[in-house]
């Protein structure tokens, strides 16, 4: 396929895509003339109506993923505390052992 062809292919769907919104465009004129603004207005509305119920669900989507990225940076948080106080725990621990082996060593066997 050389250039010339694909872009008089290209040329051709944009001028029926063109002949196709300007016969809408005709028909949604010719409803203004024949004095059909009452249902111009009522389709208007009803998209007005469409338009602001899916804005009251996107606000609500927004504030509950907001709440979650909260949420999701507290236990994060409590987490990384966590992960120290077991650290801090496990060297407690190992000292405590050490200890334990020492005395063990260090006092004497005493048998009856």
């Amino acid at each position: 396929m050389t250039y010339s062809l694909l872009a008089n292919v290209l040329t051709m769907l944009f001028c029926t895509v063109t002949i196709i919104q300007s016969i809408r465009m005709m028909r949604a004129l010719n409803a203004l003339k024949r004095n059909d603004l009452a249902q111009v207005v009522s389709t208007l509305d009803q998209a007005t109506v469409q338009a602001r119920l899916v804005l009251s669900e996107l606000k609500g989507t927004l504030t509950q993923y907001a709440r979650g990225t909260h949420d999701a940076a507290r236990a994060k948080a409590v987490a990384d505390e966590l992960r120290m106080m077991i650290e801090i725990a496990d060297s407690t621990a190992e000292r405590l052992v050490e200890s334990a082996a020492a005395a063990r060593r260090a006092e004497p066997v005493e048998r009856y």
